[in-house]
């Protein structure tokens, strides 16, 4: 698991329901040391963390940003997401097309199509959905 605990992460898509991936993401983030910006928008509080309604909304600097909607809604999101400037922007298994990757590239993002609970050394399944 990479060490992070003065990383910071905005979860596009951060989600109330614990079945959902947008709230598993939310508490393996923390579980690992990240300090988590929730980003949904009409939430207050997710996981009993503050939610922002738009990455705009977020404290900067984030370190990645970790992204949990369809497409077609991610890619309207990518140019706030490109003035925040994060290291990296994961699109989450569903969440990636050809379309918002190339259109990712041109606005010079570090994009990466995988999981990003992988990525820092976890699994969705051990976020129970309860």
């Amino acid at each position: 698991m990479e060490p992070s605990p003065s990383r910071a992460v905005a979860i596009i898509g951060a989600s109330h329901d614990r079945r959902k991936y947008g709230n598993k993401a939310v508490r393996a983030y923390v579980q690992s040391g990240w300090t988590v910006y929730p980003v949904h928008p009409t939430a207050r509080k997710i996981e009993g963390l503050t939610a922002y309604h738009s990455i705009r909304d977020v404290p900067l600097p984030v370190d990645r940003v970790s992204i949990y909607l369809p497409p077609p809604v991610g890619v309207t999101l990518l140019p706030e997401i490109a003035a925040a400037q994060p290291g990296k922007v994961f699109f989450n298994p569903g969440s990636e097309s050809p379309e918002l990757l190339a259109q990712a590239s041109k606005l010079g993002l570090n994009a990466v199509a995988a999981c990003s609970l992988v990525a820092i050394g976890l699994t969705p399944e051990a976020f129970p959905s309860e």
